[in-house]
């Protein structure tokens, strides 16, 4: 009997079996393990399984690497799930990213044109101070459109505006009659520097001045207004050209009468919680104002209902007609002054 492996020994199938070993060098891998296992088989009289051959697509960048036949299952199925880098995607986020960051570039002379109004300026002037609306526009960070000659457009008045500019220039101050409406302005804009010089100038210091007395009377803008609902409805009602009011206007805290200013120092004196009760009361009027703390007294306060009445085109003439004669309790009375507005509406 041969022995196995021999130039005579033959296969299963007649095929030799040297033979059949050198092919199956030729076809696959000549690792140890499997070399091993071929020639167990060969011994045993059984017909070589052929084993698994995976077929494994890479990316061009790893044509040069050796591929194993033998890899696992789980490693080809990753080189399947990974894409190809979208190059050509890539390449254009950046190209948008890069025309984003992009800052508007404006001439060193800016054409302007405020709601009508023509202005040539330069861009150092415009972003004079960094937190306003002027520098923000001009920062190259916001969209400006433009108009059929090319200038910048601002849809805001331009009656202004060269005021604007002159103090962005060399900080110079408008004319009082022009305060207030530069002032405006210089809120929409933001120009804080503008603001504060603004405001430390008549007729805006005496405003503020005028203001902190106002603040003791909570309720005189809802008493204008009323003042002026009553007088154009009650106009109307009579087809009148004018309307008359009744408006008590007082400064002390209590009513007092004439016998009791002999007896005190000051107006103020103080009295219970039960004896104050009767002392409430409200006058025989359309309008009432009082009382208040302060050193400005009852005309102070007529100035100011006239003034602003005025600011509204409102012609209003006042006139003091008496006092409340209201009786409380014992020899007291009301006493406060009446005054009657007429207000004229054309």
């Amino acid at each position: 009997m041969q022995q196995n492996g021999s130039p005579g020994s033959h296969g299963p199938d007649g095929s030799d079996g040297c033979t059949g070993e050198r092919q199956a060098g030729l076809s696959f891998s000549p690792l140890p393990a499997a070399t091993t296992r071929a020639r167990r088989f060969v011994q045993e009289r059984r017909t070589l399984p052929l084993p698994r051959v995976m077929v494994v697509f890479s990316a061009a960048g790893d044509t040069d690497k050796p591929a194993d036949a033998m890899s696992s299952s789980d490693s080809a199925e990753d080189d399947f799930r990974k894409p190809a880098p979208p190059a050509a995607n890539l390449n254009l986020g950046k190209a948008l990213r890069s025309s984003l960051n992009t800052s508007q570039e404006f001439p060193e002379v800016i054409p302007l044109n405020v709601g009508g109004t023509y202005f040539t300026t330069r861009l150092s002037t415009l972003r004079r101070y960094e937190d306003t609306m002027l520098a923000a526009m001009f920062s190259g960070r916001h969209y400006i459109p433009r108009d059929a000659e090319g200038r910048y457009f601002i849809d805001r008045d331009g009656a202004y505006f060269g005021d604007i500019l002159n103090f962005l220039r060399e900080g110079e101050l408008p004319h009082r009659e022009r305060v207030r409406a530069v002032h405006r302005e210089a809120q929409y804009y933001a120009i804080g520097p503008l603001l504060d010089s603004l405001e430390d100038t008549q007729p805006l210091t005496g405003e503020k001045v005028r203001q902190a007395f106002l603040d003791l009377l909570p309720y005189y803008k809802d008493n204008l207004e009323r003042i002026v609902e009553i007088a154009k409805l009650r106009a109307m009602q009579r087809k009148a050209r004018f309307a008359k009011l009744k408006i008590c206007v007082y400064k002390e805290e209590m009513p007092i009468t004439p016998y009791e200013r002999p007896l005190f120092n000051s107006l103020r004196f103080e009295r219970s919680d039960s004896e104050t009760k009767l002392f409430e009361h409200h006058c025989e009027v359309d309008v009432s104002f009082g009382p208040w703390e302060a050193v400005a007294d009852v005309y102070d306060l007529l100035h100011c209902i006239v003034s602003d009445l005025s600011d509204r085109g409102i012609t209003a003439d006042q006139q003091c007609i008496g006092v409340c004669d209201k009786h409380l309790i014992n020899h007291y009375y009301c006493k406060r002054p009446i005054y009657e507005f007429k207000i004229t509406w054309w």
